[in-house]
């Protein structure tokens, strides 16, 4: 079901509702007989139909218009005015000026649009100048209103012509009135809209033959690495496939908006995913190639549910906007792409959705700033700490990152991104781990390394060449300064980059779905490569190539088999190709 969201014009469209329907049923044409009519009543009459602005109007104009104010900005739009000065486009010297003005003040039967606008000028449909003719006869039934037999005998003719047309607003009225009703009762929040996204996985994995890993144990993916007597990092072999999974990861996102303006995200997040693939990875490789980014789980503990985001996003000005929380995904502001996606439409693996280098699902306290430069040029920055509920580290001490990033859209169907990330990682256990180094780190020896400033600069850009093929990228060069806690033993430089590059094909075989091909480097160590105890395997460079098609059934539904090639696994040369693959169903309700 969709979600529905309570609109502050649902009562009042209510009561209008019922109150003209009541009374179009009841009224009689002919109990105006007695009335005297006012001067220039078929002139006033005339611009009572362009009147048609409050809850009857919308009715008449089909229930999709009504649905299309379901959640305005502004509180109460539909306030009756009391002066037609309050109609912004309407001046005294106007031809219908003392017409609008009888009605307003005389009648009290107009209202304007919510941006205080009467659009006198636009044309009518028959069904809108029917329900126009429903308001006249409306009031006509409640008020005193005087009325002359030749009025009344124009009043009749155009009951008449437009029969068919009051008939059918009489059904719209009664139908529309089901449905506000129904929507009163299904309503979740008057403030909060839920949506929630699902997704069950079955994946699968093989090699063929032995793959070395870097880890003390082949048997288990979190044994740790380290080094033989003779200093080299320890290499083990993983010698069989793992089983067939089937996982879900499940989201549920609460977004609450107390100006219109303003969003309160909260996310809350349950599953139980482990990708077959990790039996594959070495140490600190956990979850990254062949591995869909729902195909986790998101929680300490499976299938315990967990807040992941809970963030207030609000304007400073009309191009400032800031981001507070103490819990936010970093990947909603930072190295996005029209092609990649974390949730599935397009590249969605955790290699592929951004860059290895700089997404981290761990970054989650802090802020971000966005301002909105100009059509083309965006700015954001953001402050992001792993643990800030943790008083030993905070927002300050313990991993943490700055980030700042230029979008350049030259024109609509192209984006550029530039990126500069800098970050601190936090040494545990007198190792190193964590973006931009996928592995571990230690001084080159077996011993303690200080905590490590890193420093990534990255591009990443989409081009939707054609309406249905497109082009992205990303590229991605870090640099960790690593400090080792001994003074006898130097320090340096350890630098890496990441590659992707893809081709997208927007509503192959169905509107709304999304094929992608991508080619991945992960991480590539360039130099300093003596400082990884995982993550250098023999010297080689690990590559991949991602297939994923975003198939939707329905608006509801979709289906998402995605496909994994790994080449050089770990970055070990000699190591077999790994195969694997990932079917998903995703709800989206």
């Amino acid at each position: 079901m969709a979600p529905v969201t309570r609109s502050p014009w649902t009562p009042l469209c209510l009561r209008k509702v019922r109150h003209t329907k009541n009374h179009l049923d009841k009224f009689s044409l002919r109990q105006g007989l007695d009335r005297v009519a006012r001067p220039a009543l078929c002139q006033r009459f005339s611009v009572v139909l362009r009147s048609t602005l409050g809850a009857i109007a919308l009715v008449g104009a089909g229930w999709a218009d009504l649905g299309a104010i379901a959640a305005p900005r502004e509180p109460d739009p539909l306030a009756q005015i009391t002066s037609v000065s309050q109609l912004s486009d309407v001046q005294p010297t106007d031809w219908a000026f003392q017409a609008l003005q009888s009605l307003v003040e005389t009648y009290g039967i107009l209202q304007g649009y919510p941006d205080g606008s009467f659009r006198g000028d636009r044309a009518l449909t028959r069904y809108e100048f029917a329900a126009g003719l429903n308001a006249f006869l409306d009031t006509i039934a409640v008020g005193p209103v005087d009325l002359t037999p030749e009025d009344l005998a124009v009043v009749e003719r155009l009951q008449a012509e437009f029969a068919a047309e009051l008939a059918a607003t009489r059904d719209r009225l009664a139908d529309v009135e089901t449905r506000l009703a129904d929507l009163d009762a299904r309503q979740f929040s008057t403030t909060t809209k839920l949506n929630v996204l699902a997704t069950f996985n079955v994946a699968a994995a093989t090699a063929g033959d032995d793959l070395r890993v870097n880890r003390l144990d082949p048997g288990d993916t979190g044994s740790g690495s380290g080094r033989d007597a003779d200093g080299r990092a320890i290499v083990s072999r993983v010698r069989e496939d793992p089983s067939i999974t089937f996982s879900e990861a499940i989201a549920f996102f609460l977004t609450t908006s107390f100006t219109g303006k303003d969003s309160l995200i909260t996310t809350l997040v349950t599953g139980n995913g482990n990708s077959p693939t990790n039996n594959y990875t070495s140490d600190g490789w956990f979850n990254s190639f062949g591995t869909p980014v729902l195909n986790l789980t998101p929680t300490p503990e499976t299938n315990r549910l967990s807040i992941s985001e809970a963030v207030y996003i609000f304007p400073v000005t009309s191009s400032v906007q800031l981001a507070i929380g103490p819990k936010f995904l970093w990947s909603r502001f930072f190295d996005s792409n029209a092609f990649t996606s974390a949730f599935g439409r397009g590249a969605s693996g955790f290699d592929t959705y951004g860059s290895p280098l700089i997404n981290d699902l761990a970054r989650s306290s802090g802020a971000v700033a966005t301002w909105r430069i100009s059509e083309q040029f965006e700015l954001r920055l953001g402050y992001a700490a792993i643990d800030s509920s943790d008083p030993s580290e905070g927002l300050f001490r313990g991993d943490r990152a700055l980030t700042t990033q230029l979008t350049i859209s030259p024109v609509p169907n192209l984006n550029l991104r530039l990126l500069y990330d800098r970050s601190q990682i936090a040494a545990s256990n007198g190792q190193v781990s964590g973006r931009p180094l996928i592995g571990v780190a230690d001084d080159g020896f077996g011993g303690d390394l200080e905590d490590a400033n890193a420093d990534v600069f990255a591009v990443n850009f989409d081009w939707l060449v054609s309406p249905k093929f497109g082009l992205f990228g990303r590229y991605s060069y870090g640099n960790i300064d690593i400090d080792p806690a001994s003074d006898a033993v130097p320090g340096g430089d350890l630098t890496v980059q990441s590659l992707q590059l893809g081709m997208a094909f927007p509503d192959l075989g169905k509107e709304g779905s999304l094929a992608t091909l991508s080619y991945i480097i992960p991480f590539s160590p360039i130099e300093g490569r003596r400082f990884l105890l995982s993550g250098d395997g023999d010297g080689g460079t690990q590559y991949e190539i991602e297939a994923t098609y975003y198939f939707p059934v329905t608006d509801k539904i979709a289906v998402i088999p995605s496909l994994y090639w790994i080449g050089n696994a770990n970055n070990f040369n000699r190591n077999p190709n790994i195969y694997t693959g990932t079917v998903r169903t995703q709800f989206n309700f």
